[in-house]
């Protein structure tokens, strides 16, 4: 190959500086929020513009985040929705996605037509909430998990993979003696590993994000999960219920620090998750929708 013309070494410039401009744009706020947690409080409420490193390093709303309760609490319901959360949507899904993947399945297609009506229109809220609330789950950590258990397009993405499986394979092992149950978990979902991570992250995303469901079907505060603790600190502006370890002048000063500090200890972990799922992500994105 001949060397790039003028033309080809400019249009790649403009693009590297246009990406870098992005990634700035993209990052910084994150960036920024680390920052303003790690500052003194009392600098950082005298300091305006941009924040390029932190004031006078300090862990101190680190250490009241973690000293109340709230947060703690909020953490614990909110890992215990994920993991029961994401082993219901796994299993409903894979079982949902594996029946209507077989090309023997009677009313198959308008079964895919009443779920993907689903997608387009539902009954609101107030319906959705007085059967959650018929079904006696309203003020319990069940109320979040349940009525969320499968997603439509979840559904769709793996049965379009479970589709994509060679029927020679479901047909040796149906030879050999195996069931549907050893199909699905011996060659299905081994075989769509990559369509699992992406639902894993899907679901687990969604979860760990969820704030509104529990703001309608809890009343009882030690269930909140960590980002209705957050909103509450965030838009209600109710620092000194979060700031348990500080004295009340100390609080208007330590305020914001301690929010930005409560947006770090919530947003962290699902950030660590994305990396390991990540070379996984587009892979089974494209599996999932390769075929109608």
């Amino acid at each position: 190959m001949g060397r790039p013309s003028l033309g080809e070494r400019a249009f790649d410039a403009f693009n590297y500086t246009l990406l870098t401009v992005i990634t700035i744009f993209t990052v910084y706020p994150l960036v920024y929020v680390l920052f303003a947690s790690l500052s003194d409080p009392t600098l950082y409420m005298q300091h305006s513009g941009i924040l390029w490193r932190p004031l006078k390093f300090s862990f101190h709303a680190y250490e009241l985040v973690f000293e109340n309760p709230m947060i703690v609490k909020g953490y614990v319901n909110t890992i215990i929705i994920l993991a029961g959360g994401l082993v219901l949507n796994i299993i409903l899904t894979a079982f949902g996605a594996y029946a209507l993947s077989r090309k023997g399945l009677r009313y198959r297609k308008p079964l895919m037509l009443f779920i993907v009506f689903t997608m387009f229109f539902n009954g609101g809220l107030i319906p959705l909430y007085f059967t959650v609330k018929g079904l006696g789950l309203t003020n319990s950590l069940w109320s979040l998990m349940i009525p969320q258990a499968i997603s439509a397009f979840n559904l769709i993405i793996m049965r379009t993979a479970f589709e994509a499986v060679p029927d020679s394979l479901e047909e040796s092992a149906k030879i050999d003696g195996a069931n549907e149950f050893v199909i699905l978990f011996r060659i299905m979902i081994p075989l769509c590993m990559p369509v699992m991570a992406v639902m894993l992250l899907y679901y687990g995303v969604s979860h760990w994000n969820s704030w509104f469901n529990a703001m309608i079907y809890l009343q009882d505060r030690s269930l909140y999960p960590l980002q209705l603790v957050l909103r509450e600190l965030l838009l209600l502006n109710d620092a000194s219920s979060m700031a348990t370890g500080a004295s009340g002048g100390e609080v208007a000063v330590i305020g914001e620090t301690l929010k930005h500090a409560t947006i770090i200890v919530a947003t962290v972990p699902i950030l660590l998750v994305y990396p390991f799922l990540q070379k996984y992500f587009v892979k089974g994105a494209l599996i999932g929708a390769i075929k109608g």
